[in-house]
């Protein structure tokens, strides 16, 4: 005869109402990051990203998110990543980190957006610059591995035909 129908009615209900709650107060002990999801998360190239996202980022932990194909780490949030944007315009202000094309946004500073240029779908990565001492390049570093999962099309550099600075001037005709 199985034991558990040897315990009481009682019993066996009090530690099936017991567990569920448990794990309740366990869960709600680890909040989870909330993020909006990319318009292209659902690509099946995001969830290779995820897959390969590192467990920490500059001594920050990996966190929960609440969102398809995105990261956080650090506890308050310092580092959020998206995978799915929209590939960003063409800008002056990329850089290479470990072999990763980033359009780099300082307009919202303390707080600096890298999206991956030349690869499809794109990754951005926002950091608080205050919360991670400015350690932008090492995170970028740490993230490289995961992102870098998505080949690249097109680099930033003048080489590249399909890589347009928006600082270059426009020729304009002369009459």
């Amino acid at each position: 005869m199985p034991v558990i129908s040897q315990l009481p009615k009682r019993a066996v209900l009090a530690v099936g109402l017991f567990i569920p709650l448990l794990l309740v107060l366990i869960t709600a002990c680890v909040p989870t990051v909330p993020l909006t999801p990319a318009a292209n998360a659902t690509d099946p190239k995001c969830a290779e990203i995820i897959v390969r996202l590192p467990k920490s980022v500059v001594d920050q932990p990996l966190r929960n998110t609440n969102a398809q194909a995105t990261g956080a780490w650090g506890d308050p949030a310092s580092v959020l990543l998206r995978c799915g944007v929209a590939q960003p315009a063409p800008s002056a202000s990329c850089s290479t980190v470990n072999g990763i094309d980033w359009v780099v946004d300082i307009s919202g500073s303390p707080r600096y957006v890298y999206t991956t240029w030349g690869r499809s779908p794109a990754t951005q990565v926002v950091v608080d610059t205050e919360l991670t001492q400015g350690q932008g390049a090492i995170i970028l570093d740490a993230l490289s591995n995961a992102v870098g999962s998505i080949a690249q099309t097109k680099a930033c550099t003048s080489r590249d035909p399909g890589f347009v600075p928006e600082s270059t001037p426009t020729p304009v005709p002369t009459g």
